[in-house]
């Protein structure tokens, strides 16, 4: 058999095999992209926080509030799930089987910490994604510690860098703030492409804020009565903030019933210095805010601590600005 010009001969026991040159550069090409294509299935290996630098970030957060400030700050680059809605309690809330698939999923995790949360551990735990960044968002927030104070008991002591006190911290928009600066931080950390596109989103969202408490504080500055009865210690950091005071609080800690000498208490005091606005929040159970009014003739206002707990408070600021004026409106009609 005659062997075609430009090629080679095989032979193997039995027959041969004639393969022409340009046949052979095929071959060479193929093993080539064969070899490229598992050199990247390598690389992609050694990075597993991001299937694609295009993709989104699949962030998971505890609360709404999280979920807000990290779109604003991530806008495009960034697909967030809350695991609370807004109406639920964050101390007290039972994660479910669909919060283990999206932490599983998530290349970030969010929370506030000191001892707010204190289902993230174990959660996080089940989970195993040993590839998930759990990021603190009150690192470095100075802390209110009073008689107020929120108590999470045997908790308190596992929060990241030993911090405790009162984990309200997002109802000052100050704090607000710092917790602004490690969500930027953490983006930029696992997405360091985009970092000039968060550091302006940031500036964005900080002069909007700015705007927002400036005009807030001044509709408090025309009151001349701030004081409230908190239903729970929710409220330090907001008051703090923007000038209000907290003559009492109904439930001193969560999960447990005020005792009857507390609230007798509390109702002399409502009545003898005449304060006439009770606080709640629409995560909680209004029984006794309406016990107390009905003994004493103050009025009851509900706010809400997470944004989308009431209507019209779905963003951050929008939840801000409907706390101040239903608060400051009660508190004028008196």
């Amino acid at each position: 058999m005659a062997k075609p010009r430009g090629s080679t001969r095989i032979d193997f026991p039995g027959y041969a095999v004639i393969r022409s040159a340009p046949m052979l550069q095929g071959i060479r090409k193929m093993h080539a992209s064969i070899l490229l294509f598992l050199a990247i299935l390598a690389g992609l290996s050694l990075h597993p926080t991001r299937a694609d630098a295009r993709d989104p970030i699949n962030v998971i957060v505890t609360i709404p509030v999280l979920k807000d400030l990290t779109e604003q700050v991530g806008r495009s680059h960034v697909r967030v799930q809350s695991l609370l809605s807004g109406y639920e309690n964050e101390h007290t809330y039972s994660p479910k089987p669909s919060d283990l698939v999206a932490v599983r999923k998530a290349h970030l995790m969010f929370e506030i910490g000191m001892g707010l949360e204190v289902w993230v551990a174990s959660l996080v735990k089940t989970a195993g994604s040993p590839s998930l960044r759990v990021v603190t968002t009150s690192q470095g927030i100075g802390v209110i510690h009073d008689d107020s104070s929120y108590r999470h008991g045997a908790h308190e002591d596992e929060t990241a860098g030993g911090a405790t006190g009162n984990p309200h911290i997002w109802l000052d928009p100050d704090n607000a703030i710092i917790m602004l600066r490690h969500i930027t931080e953490a983006l930029i950390l696992i997405d360091p492409a985009h970092t000039d596109e968060y550091h302006h989103n940031l500036a964005a969202y900080r002069h909007q804020l700015d705007l927002l408490r400036t005009e807030l504080s001044r509709r408090v500055l025309s009151l001349p009565d701030r004081r409230f009865i908190a239903h729970h210690p929710a409220w330090p950091y907001f008051a703090r903030h923007f000038g209000f005071e907290i003559a009492g609080t109904i439930q001193m800690q969560s999960g447990t019933e005020s005792s009857a000498l507390h609230l007798q208490s509390l109702i002399a005091t409502i009545k003898k210095d005449r304060i006439a606005v009770i606080v709640s929040e629409i995560q909680l159970s209004q029984r006794l805010p309406l016990l107390i009014a009905k003994e004493t003739h103050a009025r009851v206002v509900v706010l809400t601590t997470l944004p989308g707990g009431l209507p019209g408070t779905k963003t951050y600021l929008d939840m801000l600005r409907y706390n101040v004026v239903q608060l400051t409106d009660a508190l004028s009609q008196t």
